[in-house]
């Protein structure tokens, strides 16, 4: 048995025997359940900071890509997490790419998926995040929302689906996250380089302040890619510092193969998460942190499956932590551990 099947719950060996999306769909079935249950969601007690000028209870939080359309947001703050970010949500539902589309690799704690932002739209994801906000139950967990583009939309058009979004979902998120780093969507990584990124940050931070008026804006974090050489780590940088972001969120999944190459998955196109990424999503975190100003805040995510992955990366200069994979896997038991073995620095 693998460590990752060692980790298992009996929970958790009964969604993995069953096709991955059928255990997800599953799993998002019995966690939107939970908010039938009474009293407020609190998070497990950890360290407690501030991130995003928000006090964090413990710095543990769920990446986007399990809940994509907040149906289910009281029953993952109810694992512990300090913060939840739904999404990718798009302005207008889309069906994603066909099945199959995501791959279980279990001996390397890894999953490939190419889901290709499969979601029930922004107007859907607002009513949901509408009915959690107005039952006041969650006390504590913060809420990100990722967005992203329809896969229809131009580049050249882009950052209207990222301002339609963020006009649509403000009232609800504690930060906002801009994703352009999934590799399921055609063209996407490449709007991370050069004016393309400019522009796009640019207009997304003057939507920001306007939304904002007088009052605080809502938090913008970007998402990038793991798979970034030294300079693009640089030219990204240099921009989310100008266009006054307030956080980067490091990283996404990856093309490259070679930690998986010989598994009977290992050609399927998609992004990789897991184990396999942890070292280098710590390097891109830690590259991030030399060219980034202390008061941008760094989400360190990517393979991170252990007490000892998650010092690593906050060592490389992470403020907070998202887990994604290693969750699938290994269920709320590793929520627990983790947010023990941060509570010191």
């Amino acid at each position: 048995m693998s460590f990752f099947g060692a980790c298992m719950n009996p929970i958790q060996s009964l969604l993995v025997a069953l096709p991955p999306e059928t255990a997800h769909n599953l799993a998002m079935s019995a966690l939107s359940s939970a908010r039938h249950l009474p009293g407020k969601v609190t998070p497990l007690a950890g360290k407690q900071s501030t991130f995003l000028g928000k006090s964090l209870r413990n710095r543990i939080g769920l990446a986007a890509g399990l809940d994509k359309n907040a149906e289910a947001v009281l029953g993952l703050a109810r694992c512990g997490f300090g913060f939840v970010e739904v999404g990718t949500v798009t302005p207008l539902a889309q069906p994603g790419n066909p099945k199959p589309r995501m791959f279980r690799l279990p001996e390397h704690g890894a999953l490939i998926n190419r889901m290709g932002f499969n979601n029930h739209g922004m107007h859907t994801m607002a009513r949901r995040l509408s009915a959690v906000r107005e039952s006041g139950r969650l006390n504590g967990t913060l809420l990100g929302v990722n967005l992203g583009k329809n896969k229809d939309t131009p580049n050249d058009q882009a950052v209207s689906d990222y301002v339609k979004g963020m006009d649509c979902l403000h009232t609800y998120a504690d930060y906002f996250t801009i994703n352009l780093s999934s590799p399921n969507t055609p063209g996407l990584r490449a709007l991370q380089h050069g004016q393309a990124l400019h522009t796009l940050l640019s207009k997304v931070k003057e939507q920001q302040l306007a939304l904002a008026g007088s009052s605080t804006p809502v938090p913008l974090m970007l998402k990038v890619a793991p798979d970034l050489d030294q300079a693009e780590v640089g030219q990204i940088a240099e921009q989310v510092i100008a266009c006054e972001f307030d956080g980067l969120i490091a990283t996404n999944t990856t093309v490259a193969r070679d930690a998986v190459a010989g598994h009977q998955h290992a050609a399927e196109q998609g992004g990789l998460s897991g184990a396999p990424l942890a070292q280098r999503s710590v390097e891109v975190v830690r590259q991030f942190r030399r060219e980034l100003p202390e008061q941008v805040a760094i989400v360190g995510v990517g393979g991170i499956s252990s007490a000892e992955d998650a010092r690593t990366m906050l060592d490389a200069g992470a403020q907070a932590l998202q887990i994604y994979t290693s969750f699938i896997y290994q269920g709320t038991n590793l929520v627990r551990n983790l947010v023990e073995s941060t509570i010191e620095p």
